[in-house]
């Protein structure tokens, strides 16, 4: 006789195996251009044309970082038929590569670590900084004064991190002096905040990894948790399926609520039925849902 209890977690789990299928399944779509900003081979940022819009020299301009928990086998290439899908909604798209965890020897094999510190940081904070320059050598249907970053997953983390150097603490680094000129952030699925992702070990602790570990993770914390570099200024909107099993939607509430209470208000788009990957699946509706919550910030 069927488990009744375990019944659901079962089709949850089918449900969400499923949509990672579908969105995985489309072939990687090649760029219109490529250009580097660093010497390393992941400082690389691919240029998508708009496809389709208005006037072809105002399209606004997607800064897209990918997901996959901030470790090495999960690069900018799964992203691209998403990248390929907001050009032809008349985006000009960047698609940022960035370092990576590296594979570790484990006993039971190869252990993939999440991010590095610093160079992952180092990295977005680079891109973003020769972005404009780039842009108008590759993408010059761009309009650069229109631009909303987009990330998913830990690539939404990423994001909210970009839009957020302003406040970073004053010894860090990649601080900025004013905030960044972005019309707003859209981010999928966010690891947005750490203390509440590392209590519901989203994506094996990932978020503990790029931190460093244990040992490091109270003081790296306020230079890399969005949850604690509030307020910003920057329009916000997070986009989150109800039925996530990879980033649960208390992450996302989890940040809206540290938004409010430092008093700033976020928009937070749930979507019933809907899991971690539809959101950049151009075969999914939540797809177009996403496309949508863009356009309201950039255009």
């Amino acid at each position: 006789m069927p488990d009744d209890a375990a019944a659901p977690d079962a089709a949850a789990a089918a449900r969400a195996a499923a949509e990672e299928e579908s969105a995985f399944s489309h072939p990687a779509v090649d760029p219109d251009g490529t250009a580097a900003y660093g010497d390393h081979p992941d400082q690389v940022i691919d240029f998508y044309a708009p496809r389709t819009g208005p006037a072809a020299d105002a399209a606004p301009l997607v800064v897209l970082l990918h997901g996959g928990a901030w470790r090495a086998p999960y690069d900018r290439r799964h992203i691209t038929p998403f990248a390929d899908f907001l050009a032809r909604r008349g985006f000009a798209v960047a698609n940022v590569e960035y370092r990576r965890g590296a594979a570790i020897p484990a006993p039971d094999g190869a252990a993939q670590v999440a991010g590095r510190w610093p160079d992952t940081f180092d990295d977005v904070a680079a891109a973003l900084d020769a972005l404009p320059a780039l842009v108008r050598e590759a993408l010059p249907q761009a309009d650069p004064r229109r631009t909303v970053v987009v990330g998913h997953s830990a690539g939404g983390q990423l994001a909210l991190w970009a839009a957020a150097r302003h406040v970073l603490p004053a010894d860090a680094p990649w601080r900025l002096d004013g905030p960044a000129a972005l019309r707003g952030v859209v981010a999928l699925a966010p690891i947005a905040d750490f203390a509440v992702s590392e209590k519901l070990m989203v994506c094996g602790g990932a978020a503990g990894q790029l931190l460093g570990g244990e040992e490091n993770f109270g003081t790296r914390q306020p230079y890399a948790d969005p949850a604690l570099l509030l307020p910003t200024g920057i329009a916000t909107t997070l986009v989150q399926g109800r039925d996530d099993l990879d980033v649960p939607p208390a992450v996302a509430e989890a940040f809206a609520d540290a938004a409010a209470k430092a008093g700033e208000m976020v928009g937070l788009t749930l979507l019933a039925e809907v899991g971690h990957f539809p959101l950049i699946d151009p075969a999914a509706d939540a797809c177009a849902v996403v496309a949508e919550e863009i356009s309201q910030l950039a255009w």
